[in-house]
């Protein structure tokens, strides 16, 4: 498949990320076609994170600046927004992407999954590889629909948005995501598991770089946790209603 076949919109949001911004977006760069964009949703940042992507010169890129804080769920959920093309692909700030990532995301996409999933290695802020934090997700698991919704709820279902890509389509059903929505992975891979379109990639995808302060690793709370179940009661809830009304048009 060529890629203007399946052009691709990756999709970042970025807050204060200069720092390893530049490694992200090269590794990102360098496997964009003609055709794909990175688009870029900028949450105030006030650093020189703005000013280095503005300054790339690249016709592919496209930055949009929030007029106030929304915080990363809702700038992740602005930047979707955003994308032009068939697939979708996300992209934290601070991670590098491992050769190959966007040909494998673009040719499981194309096959008709609403949502593909990939898995990570993990690395410190300087680079150093360390210790996986969670399990890999198992290709052997993309068509058990209602486990892997159990396991999200048990915190047992490692679903990283850095790893993902998704379907125009998908869009349908996921946004808006609702305010009280703590994680954007978590909701994107329960509304694709709901409406059974999932593929799960056991090729790496990225290096994660995890350095104290990634929103996505920080460690909770049990009372926290416990009310991250109410939300995830809720968000099942909010995700069968927009089935019932909504026809995202997914291949199963």
């Amino acid at each position: 498949m060529a890629d203007s076949d399946f052009p691709l919109s990756v999709c970042m949001a970025t807050y204060n990320g200069e720092r390893y911004l530049h490694a992200q977006v090269s590794s990102i760069l360098a496997q964009l076609a003609p055709e794909d964009e990175l688009v870029v949703v900028d949450d105030g940042s006030s650093d020189g994170t703005v000013a280095y992507l503005e300054g790339l010169g690249d016709p592919r890129v496209r930055v949009h600046r929030n007029a106030a804080n929304l915080g990363h769920v809702q700038s992740f959920a602005k930047v979707i927004a955003l994308a032009r093309h068939p697939g979708i692909v996300m992209a934290d700030q601070d991670d590098e992407w491992t050769d190959g990532r966007l040909r494998a995301m673009r040719d499981a996409l194309a096959d008709g999954p609403a949502l593909v999933s990939a898995n990570s290695h993990f690395m410190d802020g300087q680079g150093q590889p360390i210790a996986p934090l969670h399990p890999d997700l198992l290709e052997a698991d993309s068509d058990r629909h209602a486990l892997n919704i159990a396991r999200i709820f048990t915190g047992r279902a490692f679903y990283d948005g850095c790893t993902m890509a998704l379907r125009q389509e998908l869009r349908r059903l996921v946004l808006p995501i609702p305010r009280y929505v703590e994680s954007h992975d978590l909701w994107i891979a329960m509304a694709a598991n709901a409406c059974g379109s999932n593929r799960h990639l056991a090729r790496v995808a990225l290096r994660r770089r995890v350095h104290g302060s990634n929103a996505s690793v920080v460690r909770r709370p049990l009372a926290r946790k416990l009310w991250s179940r109410v939300i995830f009661l809720l968000s099942l809830l909010h995700i069968g209603q927009r089935l019932l009304t909504r026809r995202p048009g997914l291949r199963r």
